[in-house]
């Protein structure tokens, strides 16, 4: 009985389609885990909502895509922070007053420290 053969296929297109998702997955767990929040579109971001803490005046957002926040703190002209919890808490201690302001990813703002209210 004769012995059919059958032709081999190429492993190199397999394997360049089995790296392409791979890399597909780790962009997209990048980015929307909140650890690439910059790269996102601006349009991810929601609105910047104003926080008084004391004497700062602080704006917060919350990324509708990702898990990332970001802040801006301002005491008057005199002093002011930035904090971006992407994907992790971001944390400052001030210079006016010694408050510590910790962000968290989901837009939650904590104080810590004299004045705190």
């Amino acid at each position: 009985m004769p012995v059919i053969r059958v032709p081999r296929r190429p492993t190199a297109p397999r394997l360049m389609a089995v790296t392409v998702v791979v890399l597909l997955g780790l962009v997209s767990w990048y980015l929307f885990s909140g650890r690439g929040a910059g790269l996102l579109p601006q349009d991810s971001w929601g609105p910047w909502r104003e926080k008084r803490v004391h004497h700062w005046s602080v704006w917060v957002r919350v990324n509708s895509w990702s898990d990332a926040a970001e802040a801006n703190g301002h005491y008057g002209k005199a002093d002011g922070f930035t904090l971006n919890a992407y994907g992790t808490s971001a944390a400052v201690t001030t210079v006016m007053d010694g408050a510590r302001f910790t962000l968290a990813p989901d837009g939650k703002l904590a104080v810590d420290g004299p004045h705190a209210s």
